[in-house]
C-alpha cells in the first residue's frame, strides 16, 4: 500500500529537505503496531523543529514527521 507523507531528508553534505512523496509502506524503517486510513492530519511545533536548519529532533533520516492525526484504525497488532 502507498499513501503520500511529508518526508525529511538529510544530504550527505548535512543539507535537511522535506518534500511530499509518495511512499510504500514498505519503505517504513520498521512494522507498525497499529495502521491507520489518516482522514487529517497537522503539522505541530516539534514536526517544525524536524523540518527547519539542521533536523532539529530527528535521529534517523529519512524521516516521516507527525502523530497528530484522527483517522480509522485499519489493523492493530
Amino acid at each position: 500500500m502507498s499513501f503520500r507523507a511529508l518526508l525529511v531528508e538529510k544530504s550527505e553534505a548535512g543539507e535537511v529537505s522535506a518534500n511530499i512523496r509518495e511512499i510504500d509502506e514498505s519503505q517504513l524503517p520498521a512494522d507498525g503496531d497499529v495502521t491507520v486510513d489518516v482522514a487529517y492530519s497537522t503539522v505541530n511545533y516539534k514536526d517544525g523543529l524536524c523540518i527547519g536548519p539542521g533536523g532539529g529532533l530527528v535521529r534517523k533520516y529519512p524521516h516521516i514527521p507527525g502523530i497528530d492525526f484522527a483517522g480509522t484504525v485499519e489493523a492493530s497488532t
